[in-house]
């Protein structure tokens, strides 16, 4: 009994039980599908009978082997090798190993190791558990050519054998479940057998491998998956605790071909792929991403801001009234008492034409249609059921202190997700401009963002919403006419500044080689 005092032997127990079992997978997934074929009562005897006859089958051929191995008489020489029995087995084992690892890594890697079967027929017990027993010849020689490789003591290699196919018996849906969930652990099981292929060929030919440097390369390869694993569990812990809005849409996002943080490093990468045909249009990435971002947007970035609301003054005269309503595209209006901050009402220009027509008072006229007032810190997504509630008319915006700040109608909320629709007093936010694009100071960061196919301007935690609001936070400071900012991968070049205000902005991307420089 003192061999069971030997480490070695424990290793390689271990080491060879684990490797039997994964070896041990795809015997168990084919006699899974094959005893599919079966009626639903008979399905678990021809496993357990099918896993049965693995054992004996494995068993046998082990002890054949293991046999085979001890014939070290030369029987004849290439060059300065000389060849036994024993090396003709170990090489042609060890080109077994290798072929079958080869093979199904290629196969793992390329993605095309999917099995199952369409037949829904039922077919004879007793055909299945011959099918069964020629699928166990198949299955075990890689399995009892990797034993042979491992360890030297026949026993050792009969209880790691009949070990793995009791755990196998016990539980090989939860086996099975477990291999699929973690396939770079199949993966690091197919290298090993490369490994031990490589030793089997290398004994063939009289280099003897000690089983040590084995083991050790074994132990530091499953140290390191075990460091993966634990990394992979807790990125999807900290997945797992973002919110189910934000990951569905980053989803969408990839599936539509837009790209996040997380994908600007595969960026090169897709540069040198062939070109995949878009699952979506222009139109409809640039619609998706508006609904996706919808609910994470602020009232003030979607709303008309308060120096550009056309409002009526109802202390001005009938004629001045008409002459406002009439040089204006709009179709509501606001109606104040000499400021805007005091709200009568909000009526329709057509009806509001009429009432002057009729000479009826514009004060008595408005009240019938008192504004709906809600605060700047709404949620965007809760404002919908305020504007239906509007039907149709314009919503004010309010802060804190009841400073009128803003207006939406239902037509911001479709701009906001569909992209402009200017007024015919208005003209576009951006425009194309030779190999950039010419924007308002006042443009929402979203729809560049949008635009531009970027993701890198909008700030959950900043204050503004506009590029303006952008461009002062990051200068610190009210930019001058021509003063150039730089936020990889675009350039903001300021174009035009009145009244303490940023009028135009001229946007670039810069250039690859521009960025390579600036890094170096």
């Amino acid at each position: 009994m003192e061999f069971l005092m030997d480490p070695s032997i424990w290793v390689g127990l271990l080491t060879l039980i684990v490797l039997e079992i994964v070896l041990g997978i795809d015997n168990l997934v084919f006699i899974a599908i094959l005893a599919d074929k079966l009626p639903p009562k008979q399905r678990d005897k021809a496993r357990i009978i099918g896993l049965s006859l693995a054992l004996v089958m494995r068993l046998g051929l082990l002890s054949l082997i293991s046999w085979m191995v001890k014939l070290t008489t030369p029987l004849f020489s290439i060059a300065q090798f000389t060849f036994s029995g024993r090396d003709l087995i170990l090489l042609v084992g060890g080109l077994f190993l290798l072929f079958k690892a080869t093979s199904e890594l290629h196969e793992r890697l390329e993605g095309h190791n999917g099995l199952g079967s369409n037949n829904r027929g039922y077919s004879g017990f007793w055909a299945v558990v011959a099918q069964i027993v020629v699928l166990d010849a198949v299955f075990s020689l890689d399995a009892v050519i990797t034993a042979v490789g491992m360890v030297n003591n026949l026993a050792v290699m009969m209880t790691a054998v009949v070990i793995a196919m009791g755990v196998m018996l016990l539980a090989s849906k939860t086996l099975t479940r477990f291999v699929n969930a973690h396939p770079t652990v199949v993966v690091l099981c197919l290298s090993f057998l490369l490994m031990i292929g490589l030793s089997l060929i290398a004994e063939g030919f009289g280099f003897h491998i000690p089983k040590g440097y084995l083991y050790a390369a074994i132990g530091f390869s499953v140290l390191i998956e075990l460091f993966n694993q634990i990394a992979r569990r807790n990125f999807i812990k900290h997945q797992s605790d973002r919110p189910l809005r934000e990951r569905t849409a980053e989803a969408i996002f990839r599936m539509m071909g837009g790209k996040r943080d997380s994908d600007v490093q595969q960026e090169d990468a897709h540069d040198t792929a062939e070109p995949k045909q878009e699952a979506f249009a222009e139109e409809e990435r640039f619609m998706i991403s508006g609904v996706l971002t919808l609910a994470s947007r602020t009232l003030r970035s979607i709303m008309t801001p308060r120096n550009d609301i056309s409002w009526v003054d109802c202390e001005r005269s009938p004629d001045e009234i008409r002459r406002q309503l009439l040089d204006t595209p709009h179709s509501l209006f606001p109606i104040c008492r000499q400021s805007l901050d005091d709200v009568i009402g909000v009526v329709r220009a057509k009806d509001l034409l009429v009432a002057l027509e009729n000479g009826e008072d514009i004060v008595a006229f408005a009240e019938k249609t008192p504004p709906i007032v809600v605060p700047e810190t709404m949620d965007v997504i809760k404002l919908l059921a305020v504007l239906r509630r509007a039907k149709g008319r314009l919503v004010v915006v309010s802060n804190e202190f009841g400073v009128i700040q803003g207006l939406v109608t239902p037509l911001d909320v479709l701009e906001a997700i569909a992209g402009e629709f200017p007024d015919e007093d208005e003209t576009p936010d951006v425009v194309v401009d030779g190999d950039g694009w010419m924007a308002k100071g006042g443009t929402d960061l979203h729809s560049l963002e949008q635009l531009l196919n970027t993701y890198e301007l909008v700030s959950p935690n900043a204050d503004y919403a506009t590029l303006a609001g952008l461009l002062l936070s990051e200068s610190g400071q009210m930019p001058f006419e021509g003063e150039v900012i730089e936020m990889p991968p675009l350039r903001f070049e300021v174009i035009e500044v009145s009244e303490y205000r940023i009028e135009r902005v001229r946007i670039t991307k810069i250039s690859s080689n521009e960025m390579r420089d600036e890094e170096e």
